[in-house]
């Protein structure tokens, strides 16, 4: 009889999850063998999750279609956690999980897809990430076996569908993480050139792995962790999502429509609410439309990392306001990549956005109706365009070429200094960047001082989507699909 080489039962999960737990509030060091430890012999997968399965679980490390722990049934995966500013722990990051095989994918049906194969139970080790930290000492906070409840799966489905769909008419180059809801295909690869061939065009594709993205992570982190959390409510029931095969988007606008060309006074007296004189009070009234307390977060939205927008329209269908994302720091813009950079994950978030107009010049909600609600993600060529204000960005930070003129006068008395700077215009048909800061006090640290005015530090900048591209792309796309 063959003794078992593991300090675990390989075919009972149970069993490998007993092993697991040893290693909560613990860290790799205190956990394993060091003394046949190196990390030449990992290569260059020297990464958290190598160690742990190589090191802990004594397993080789692999890239098989099949669990890690195939007798079981259990696929091994372990994700950073990042400490928030109020003491809370979030998902630093998506949970990458296999990556995606544009041939093999064509071919396979859900239920006995190589994803669902590999994936429908996962036993995830948590660590709580740190910048100067070793990755060996990395503090192991949270372990847990997570199967996929009945109605998640079904959005994981359809997401899946979409994403082999999209590959089976030739267009798996233009993937976005912003397609899906729970489970994306985010890039996956050292740089750009981590290209592959993909089926029905001779385009190459970005190598891509599916994933779930960290709003749905943090879903996780809370129910492995026992939490209730009644600060959430949902959209979808199962029954809705079984019975009518319809995805989330569906179900959200089926909901939306009986609100189209009612203002906010009459939609709060339709659904017997308050509607406070507040900035939000329309994105709080868009919750109560779906079916949600204005108190609670859309639980489907969280855990798709959908942005909702709010969007009031003039009379004349022009919007109100350019579009920002949160500002960049600079001393990080120049050190990203492309694939890595904040703005790619941003503009390849899935959006929803709510347009109310105004019937009249005159401004009030009286005058205001609820037009419609559009699911929206920006398509692969705009991105091209905002890749392009980005490189422009980061090439300008980069050799300290900010400020094109500083102009100086008195106004009404007042002393008054303005610079003009070399940033990506509205030109650009998609994006912009402008300031982004309540003050001009309110800076960050450049990495190269600026030419002209050998300024150290500069008011904080963000990338914005241009108003014209708004109403154009976005308004007018979204008019054609009503």
């Amino acid at each position: 009889m063959t003794s078992n080489p593991y300090p675990y039962n390989k075919e009972d999960k149970n069993s490998i999850l007993s092993y697991a737990l040893l290693l909560k509030d613990k860290s790799l060091r205190d956990s394993i063998d060091l003394t046949h430890f190196s990390e030449a012999k990992i290569g260059n997968k020297g990464g958290f999750g190598q160690i742990l399965e190589k090191f802990y679980f004594l397993k080789e490390l692999d890239s098989e279609s099949q669990p890690d722990f195939p007798e079981a049934g259990l696929e091994l995966k372990s994700s950073p956690l990042k400490t928030l500013s109020k003491k809370e722990i979030r998902a630093k990051e998506r949970l990458v999980l296999n990556i995606i095989n544009y041939h093999n994918l064509v071919t396979q049906e859900f239920s006995t897809s190589s994803f669902y194969s590999k994936n429908a139970n996962l036993l995830l080790v948590f660590y709580l990430y740190s910048k100067n930290v070793e990755v060996l000492d990395f503090p192991i906070k949270l372990i847990g076996i997570w199967e996929f409840p009945e109605d998640d799966l079904k959005v994981i489905e359809h997401d899946w569908n979409l994403i082999r769909n999209k590959v089976a008419d030739g267009q798996a180059h233009t993937l976005s993480e912003g397609d899906t809801f729970y489970l994306g295909a985010c890039t996956k690869g050292a740089n750009a050139s981590s290209l592959r061939s993909q089926p029905f065009s001779d385009i190459e594709a970005k190598q891509r792995a599916f994933s779930l993205k960290a709003g749905y992570v943090n879903h996780i982190l809370a129910k492995l962790s026992g939490i209730e959390d009644g600060s959430f409510g949902k959209i979808a029931s199962l029954p809705e999502l079984v019975n009518t095969n319809a995805d989330i988007e569906t179900i959200a606008l089926n909901k939306l429509k009986p609100f189209y060309g009612l203002n906010p006074i009459e939609i709060a007296a339709k659904l017997g609410v308050e509607l406070k004189a507040s900035k939000d009070r329309l994105a709080l009234l868009t919750k109560a439309m779906l079916g949600i307390s204005m108190s609670q977060q859309i639980e489907e939205f969280s855990k798709s990392d959908i942005e909702s927008k709010t969007v009031r329209l003039s009379v004349k269908g022009n919007p109100d306001q350019a579009i920002s994302f949160p500002a960049f720091a600079y001393t990080d813009l120049i050190q990203e990549s492309w694939e890595s950079s904040q703005i790619n994950e941003l503009i390849e978030k899935k959006f929803i956005f709510y347009f109310f107009q105004y019937q009249s010049e005159i401004e009030t909600d009286e005058n205001l109706i609820f037009q419609h609600a559009y699911f929206w993600n920006m398509n692969f060529d705009d991105r091209q365009k905002v890749k392009q204000v980005w490189e422009d960005t980061k090439s300008l930070v980069s050799d300290g070429k900010i400020v094109q003129s500083v102009v100086e006068k008195i106004d009404d008395g007042k002393y008054k200094s303005t610079r003009f700077t070399y940033f990506p215009d509205v030109k650009n048909e998609v994006a912009h960047v402008r300031p982004h800061a309540s003050t001009t006090k309110d800076v960050y640290p450049l990495p190269v001082p600026d030419q002209l005015t050998h300024a150290t530090e500069y008011t904080k900048h963000s990338f914005w989507l241009n108003k014209s591209y708004i109403r154009d792309v976005i308004y007018k796309k979204s008019m054609e699909q009503k």
